[in-house]
C-alpha cells in the first residue's frame, strides 16, 4: 500500500476487463475493473520509462507492457501481448516477458475475449492470487 490507513495496491482478485483473441490480455485497474482506473505508488499517473532497446518493442507474443491513454499516463493497467504488436512500439513501455503459460493465455483469450476489441470480456477473469519474485542473482 502507499501510505498506513490507505486502500492496499495489489493485483489480486482485479479483473482482465479487455481481453482480444490474438492481440491482447489487459487488466491491472483494481480501482474501478473496468479499464477507466488504476492507481501506482506515484499517484494516478505517471511518466512514460525509457523506450530505449527491448523497452520500446512489441516483437512477440508473452510481453507485459504498460497500458496508457497516451504519453505519460500510465498507471497500474498493463497487458499481456499474444503476438507481436509493432504498432504499440513507442506507446507503451515493456518491462517484462511471461515464462510460462502463454498457451494457456491464449485458450482463455479464445473463450473470454471478443474479437472486436470492446472493452468488455464474455467470462470473468480474475488475478486469483499474485505476489512478488526475489531478485535473480
Amino acid at each position: 500500500s502507499k501510505a498506513f490507513g490507505a486502500p492496499p495496491l495489489h493485483f489480486k482478485g482485479s479483473a482482465f476487463h479487455r481481453i482480444v483473441p490474438g492481440q491482447i490480455f489487459q487488466g491491472g485497474d483494481f480501482t474501478r475493473g473496468d479499464g477507466r482506473g488504476g492507481e501506482s505508488i506515484y499517484g494516478t499517473k505517471f511518466e512514460d520509462e525509457s523506450f530505449e532497446g527491448k523497452a520500446g518493442h512489441h516483437s512477440a507474443a508473452g510481453l507485459l507492457s504498460m497500458a496508457n491513454s497516451g504519453r505519460n499516463s500510465n498507471s497500474s493497467q498493463f497487458f499481456i501481448t499474444l503476438d507481436a504488436m509493432p504498432h504499440l512500439d513507442g506507446k507503451h513501455v515493456v518491462f517484462g516477458r511471461v515464462l510460462s503459460g502463454l498457451d494457456l493465455l491464449h485458450a482463455i483469450a479464445g473463450v473470454a475475449g471478443k474479437a472486436n476489441g470492446a472493452n468488455i470480456t464474455e467470462h470473468l477473469v480474475t488475478i486469483e492470487d499474485c505476489g512478488m519474485l526475489g531478485a535473480k542473482r
